[in-house]
């Protein structure tokens, strides 16, 4: 920069720039949880444990569920984290007051030119299932995605079983766009993967509310 050239910061009153540095400071803190880095080590073990509940799994994935194994878990984790694409933004949700690891979640293909990303998140900790933690995180990612990321929109996909989860997306402005039919079959019954989608301007008025 030429020193004849005044730093932009030195423009800028002391009453701007002090608001802008307390929003970045609380950008991945809630109300309950916070998103932080993962870390392998960690992640793995807790993946394997949470792998053990079978109903965890089929609600968060559509793979086949099966008891992972930690050291297995670390080694796909550290491979995708070399793989990982720049548009792609994982998390683990802690609980703030004990500050454990409760579950995971992310927003992926975020760098689009459309400005469009997905959205996924579970809890993986079963006794915290519906108390608002996973709700929090969510808010945590919309968050990050619209006003970090400048994103136009955020989608995401749920399964037609999974009612307590759309109920809580509905809750929080996500609108039903549509619907894979028949995607899934679990327990002897089809299911339809149900895609949802929020817009920046429709977060934005669900924050003033």
């Amino acid at each position: 920069m030429r020193k004849d050239i005044p730093s932009p910061y030195y423009l800028l009153p002391t009453t701007y720039y002090l608001p802008l540095q307390t929003t970045m400071n609380n950008l991945f803190t809630g109300k309950l949880t916070r998103l932080v880095a993962q870390d392998v080590d960690k992640m793995g073990a807790v993946i394997a444990r949470w792998s053990r509940d079978s109903e965890f799994y089929q609600l968060f994935d559509s793979d086949p569920t099966r008891p992972r194994n930690a050291k297995r878990a670390q080694e796909q984790m550290r491979d995708y984290a070399e793989k990982n694409q720049p548009g792609n933004f994982s998390f683990a949700v802690v609980r703030l007051e004990d500050e454990r690891i409760i579950g995971e979640g992310g927003l992926f293909d975020a760098l689009s030119p459309h400005r469009n990303a997905w959205l996924a998140i579970g809890i993986g900790e079963r006794e915290l299932w519906g108390k608002g933690y996973g709700t929090d995180a969510v808010q945590i990612l919309l968050r990050f995605g619209f006003q970090e990321l400048n994103l136009h929109r955020i989608n995401l996909g749920v399964f037609g079983y999974n009612a307590r989860a759309i109920r809580a997306y509905e809750k929080i402005g996500f609108v039903h766009e549509g619907a894979w039919r028949d995607a899934l079959k679990r327990e002897g019954k089809r299911w339809d993967s149900i895609g949802m989608g929020i817009l920046k301007s429709e977060w934005e008025a669900k924050q003033n509310e």
